[in-house]
């Protein structure tokens, strides 16, 4: 075992775990890319969540099974777990539905804000003293956002951009529950129960929304679900050997996944208001990871990118 029950790593490879931290954001950008790419083809959002969550339970089961690790799903605490799926399952229809309805590149920069929405509700529900250093950080990130939402000036879709806000809350709000399981339950446990859970709650709506599928939808579905369990896979195996603090910058990399799709696929670039807010939100989380690192406390980005939306 890489990480003892402690946390602390007793067999740290600083490089490996940047790459497969890099690989992981990859996988998760390219699945927002597919996603955005289904949407065009005519498949509804609330039938891409329940494909995205129930492909993922034959992928873990099997890489499971092939690891000879099947007990890893052994959980005391599955009304934790539900209700972990319940709100987990709002958050990917807001963070899902920010993908369609934003650029990839405006998308993925919202979603930055989770760790500045953590703030926040650390001072609210943990009653957490918060210091000059992190309520700097807040104030820099939502000057970044107001930056590329420019409310009034129709670049990007006001609505959009509260979706897309409202999924960064919702990370940064699911982050407190899956601080508290991964007490007592592994990373890959807490994912197969979201999807297990949530399969239930997103297949209510199929009646209403699903449609029938070409070769083409069933492949954009399909890709759709084995990017995102890779890049949870991904995600977990880099914290074996690296420290949170230490492998966080690479999730950064995912604007430039994102600038790139939208360039191939979609024929957007984001324009100079982008580029000139993003850099302030990135800062923000920077400078929030760094205190967090400081203090002595697991990040959000470790809890919050379990979610792989």
């Amino acid at each position: 075992m890489a990480r003892p029950v402690d946390g602390t790593l007793t067999n740290p490879r600083p490089l490996l775990a940047l790459l497969i931290r890099l690989g992981a954001i990859a996988a998760l950008a390219t699945m927002s890319a597919f996603i955005k790419l289904a949407s065009q083809h005519g498949i509804h959002l609330l039938e891409i969540m329940f494909w995205r969550q129930l492909l993922s339970i034959p992928l873990i089961l099997g890489w499971l099974a092939a690891t000879r690790r099947l007990d890893m799903l052994r959980t005391q605490r599955p009304k934790t777990h539900f209700l972990r799926a319940l709100y987990g399952t709002i958050g990917m229809l807001f963070n899902f539905g920010a993908v369609i309805l934003l650029p990839l590149a405006e998308a993925t920069t919202m979603a930055f804000t989770a760790p500045i929405w953590a703030v926040i509700l650390a001072t609210v529900l943990l009653r957490e003293k918060v210091g000059v250093w992190r309520w700097s950080a807040v104030l820099f990130g939502f000057a970044g956002v107001l930056l590329i939402a420019q409310p009034g000036s129709g670049d990007i879709p006001l609505y959009g951009a509260l979706v897309a806000l409202a999924g960064a809350f919702m990370v940064a709000l699911i982050s407190i529950q899956i601080a508290d399981l991964n007490r007592t339950d592994k990373p890959v446990t807490i994912v197969f129960y979201f999807a297990l859970f949530s399969i239930p709650m997103t297949a209510l709506a199929l009646p209403f929304v699903a449609t029938a599928h070409d070769g083409t939808g069933w492949l954009l579905l399909l890709a759709i679900g084995i990017t995102g369990v890779i890049g949870q896979l991904l995600l977990t195996a880099a914290l074996r050997f690296g420290a949170v603090a230490s492998v966080i910058v690479m999730d950064y990399s995912s604007l430039f996944w994102a600038t790139l799709y939208g360039w191939l696929f979609f024929d957007s670039l984001p324009p100079a208001s982008t580029w000139l807010g993003a850099p302030l939100i990135i800062a923000a989380g920077l400078v929030i990871a760094w205190r967090e690192h400081r203090l002595s406390r697991p990040t959000l980005r470790d809890v919050a990118r379990v979610e792989g939306t």
